[in-house]
């Protein structure tokens, strides 16, 4: 511990000032308090109020020193914070006088809400900051070994959510699009709709034979990984009762995780 204190203070990092009647919308990362990043852990420490949501692993919050704490969160099937209340909320501690952190698991504008609560603090007149944070996407394929991108494997990378919101009507995405593209897919909050979207996919023109794999509780000392391709992932994931949070990922990548941890294992030390 004393060697990251002698490196945080070879860094000399200058932080940005937290004033009161300010609101960051901060990201936590994943879940692993690896992942926090400096200027996160920094307004944690100076913060007044933290209003934090469910994938915020509860280690996050002993970097609070005396602040008060509201839990917001919201899981799917289960009782949640309506966001107006949230941003009301946040509005009113604002108004308080306190120094607000809004923290959310991921990044605050990774399918995090983090665009709608920022316009209803500018909308209110109260100052804010957005304090980006590893998205669950990334994190979970580099916890499982998945390359995001590599050269001659893909050429894009789609995030996409796996959850039809009431704000389009109940729309779902056009997966059969996706499919066209041949690029892999990143899919949040899809476990519930996984047989649907898998399916969805094949119709679009995917092969039955495309690999794909979940994550689950990415960075968590639980984290789960299924692999298996696009026609059978869903019956797997129920086989083996995999739960959220958890990120889909389908494409050609997936496939370098076996090859990674192949050619690991046969690797001799230098």
């Amino acid at each position: 511990m004393s060697q990251i204190a002698d490196a945080l203070a070879r860094l000399a990092p200058d932080f940005p000032s937290f004033e009161p009647g300010h609101v960051w919308l901060a990201g936590a990362g994943p879940g692993g308090l690896g992942c926090l990043t400096l200027d996160v852990v920094a307004a944690l420490a100076a913060a007044d109020a933290v209003v934090y949501d469910a994938l915020v692993d509860p280690g996050v919050l002993r970097a609070c020193e005396g602040a008060a704490l509201s839990f917001v969160g919201k899981r799917s099937g289960q009782p949640s914070t309506p966001q107006a209340e949230i941003n009301a909320r946040l509005i009113a501690l604002a108004r308080e006088g306190k120094r607000v952190l809004r923290l959310k698991g991921g990044d605050p504008n990774i399918f995090g809400r983090g665009g709608d609560e920022a316009l209803a603090l500018a909308r209110a007149g109260i100052a804010f900051r957005v304090l980006p944070g590893v998205t669950s996407g990334f994190a979970a394929l580099a916890a499982a070994r998945i390359p995001a991108t590599r050269r001659g494997v893909s050429r894009a990378l789609i995030l996409a959510t796996g959850h039809a919101t009431d704000d389009a009507g109940g729309a779902d995405l056009d997966w059969a699009a996706l499919a066209r593209t041949g690029q892999p897919i990143v899919i949040y909050m899809g476990l519930g709709s996984l047989p649907a979207i898998a399916g969805a996919l094949v119709a679009g023109g995917l092969a039955p034979s495309t690999p794909a794999a979940v994550i689950a509780s990415a960075t968590w000392p639980d984290e789960r990984i299924v692999v298996a391709d696009l026609a059978t992932i869903a019956a797997r994931v129920a086989e083996e009762g995999v739960r959220a949070p958890a990120v889909i990922v389908v494409g050609a990548i997936v496939a370098l995780r076996d090859e990674l941890i192949a050619v690991a294992a046969q690797a001799v030390p230098a």
